[in-house]
């Protein structure tokens, strides 16, 4: 069984900055895509960040410039540095991962955890 754990988030005001962390455990072969998303109350859940197995990232425009994602192989954890956060940014952010037990692949989803950006 495959399991996604985010860490790293709470409150912070305006301008502020969260590093979330995302990690990946059980009987893992290896992990394709990574990516984290976001939904606020009343909303969709909506891409924030993806990144490929070979490092290539991409953002929503809402977030570039002002958030990177990251990933270490090693350790199958992602990353996503948040600065000069909004109060816009209030969600939960979800950590997504497509993960190669053997040789099938399985999209999994982590838990959630809460940004809340006070202004």
């Amino acid at each position: 069984q495959v399991q996604l754990v985010e860490s790293g988030g709470g409150l912070v005001q305006a301008g502020g900055s969260l590093r979330l962390s995302c990690a990946a455990s059980g009987s893992i072969s290896s992990i394709n895509s990574m990516g984290w998303y976001r939904q606020a109350p009343g909303k969709q859940r909506e891409l924030v960040a993806g990144i490929t197995s070979g490092g290539r990232a991409s953002y929503a425009d809402s977030v570039q410039g002002r958030f990177t994602i990251s990933r270490d192989n090693a350790k199958n954890t992602a990353y996503l540095q948040m600065n000069s956060l909004k109060p816009e940014d209030t969600a939960v952010y979800y950590c997504n991962a497509d993960v190669r037990v053997r040789s099938t692949v399985t999209n999994y989803w982590g838990q959630g955890t809460q940004v809340t950006v006070s202004s």
